[in-house]
């Protein structure tokens, strides 16, 4: 029902009665302590979910033998609490403590294992390694093709994930196969109204958004926001991912003080929400940076870039494709402004992020070129802006042939 303040009500009044008549270190504690977490994790408030989380797994690694299924079920969800407040490499950590347990005392096809793949590669695609993502999808994607119904709510959810992996890669026609198989299954499976049916529209309004298709991301944007305004808190971080994602479709069809409006709602929530080094946030300074740049009041952007890049280059690996954007940005403000050198310097280190992360065939790619071409022939330097346009065209020519 999704009512979390009703059952935080509910597990206090357990927890009360259970630490008035149970030693401290009793199992049916640890239960109380995990579900007021997960309450807390529902509702998005994921640092009180680790505090509950972590309480849990004292009681558990003292009183179960060390290979007890829910010994992992706790890290798996230490992992989850760790990976939404943006620390991947921890949450990984948790992660495969409870990979480990759950490969050794289950079943190959047991559901458990599938929530172990799911978050692992979950985490992997958020730090930008796609193909070990990839790997653990189609772990999980095996278990759910052997377990499930063919039109089970679960494989609508592994086809998004792998078509989310396939989009980060620029591979879009293979993220809209994956999207609407998912799509197909969900519409049949679920409530009108349900979190999981505004995941997948969302993520197919960010696919249209990169194919350039700006309306048919609206609306699936819109889609996405009306049921999240429907079944979540007013705080929740889902929220503010929508706000993001409809401010961006604004923001590419031109329309920038619409855009700003929505990049502020986003950044409101998350500020609240989120902790100051949260990947999120960087997503909304670098938005509201975009919208600047685009209104050509490139000093405001810079301001919004830097404490966006600042973030990143603290919470992500230093080859994340996410940095790479960043520091694209940067440089595209400082050409606005005329100052190329500076420019340069940042445009080389996006590229040299996408070329070590992303494949040959990314659209992204082309657009370095394109644009590290574009600061030469400012500067003059025709010779070495004809090599980068090269570049940019045979870019170009292996996607068309894609």
């Amino acid at each position: 029902m999704g009512n979390y303040s009703k059952a935080l009500e509910f597990y206090d009044k357990s927890l009360k009665i259970r630490e008035r008549s149970l030693p401290p270190n009793h199992p049916d504690l640890a239960i109380s302590y995990n579900n007021i977490g997960l309450a807390y994790d529902n509702m998005g408030n994921y640092s009180k979910a680790l505090e509950f989380y972590e309480k849990a797994i004292k009681i558990l690694e003292k009183s179960l033998p060390p290979n007890h299924p829910d010994l992992a079920t706790s890290y798996n969800n230490i992992g989850a609490a760790y990976s939404n407040i943006g620390n991947y490499s921890k949450a990984l950590e948790f992660y495969e403590k409870a990979i480990k347990i759950r490969e050794k005392a289950l079943p190959p096809n047991h559901p458990d294992l599938a929530t172990s793949y799911s978050s692992a590669g979950s985490a992997y695609d958020t730090m930008g390694n796609y193909s070990k993502a990839l790997e653990f999808y189609d772990k999980l994607h095996k278990i759910y093709e052997k377990s499930l119904l063919p039109n089970h709510a679960d494989l609508a959810t592994s086809y998004n994930n792998i078509g989310h992996v396939y989009d980060n890669m620029g591979n879009y026609s293979k993220a809209l196969e994956l999207y609407e198989n998912a799509i197909k299954i969900l519409q049949k499976s679920l409530p009108p109204n349900h979190p999981d049916l505004a995941t997948s529209y969302n993520r197919i309004g960010s696919l249209y958004d990169s194919m350039g298709n700006y309306s048919k991301a609206l609306e699936f944007y819109d889609k996405s926001l009306e049921i999240r305004e429907n079944s979540l808190p007013s705080n929740h971080p889902n929220l503010a991912t929508s706000y993001n994602s409809i401010g961006l479709a604004y923001n590419n069809m031109g329309n920038y003080p619409k855009a700003l409006e929505f990049y502020d709602k986003s950044l409101e929530i998350r500020e609240e929400a989120l902790p100051p080094n949260h990947p999120d946030l960087a997503t909304s300074y670098h938005s509201i940076g975009l919208a600047y740049n685009n209104m050509g009041n490139y000093p405001k952007a810079l301001e919004f870039y830097d404490e966006s890049v600042e973030i990143r280059e603290e919470a992500l690996p230093p080859n994340h494709p996410d940095l790479a954007t960043s520091y694209h940005s940067i440089g595209l403000a400082n050409n606005n402004m005329g100052n190329y050198s500076k420019a340069l310097e940042f445009y080389d280190k996006s590229l040299e992020i996408r070329e070590n992360a992303l494949p040959q065939s990314h659209p992204d790619l082309a657009t370095s070129y394109n644009n590290i071409a574009h600061v030469y022939d400012n500067m003059g330097n025709y010779l070495k802006a004809l090599e980068f346009y090269f570049q940019q065209q045979h870019r170009c020519s292996v996607l068309q042939h894609r």
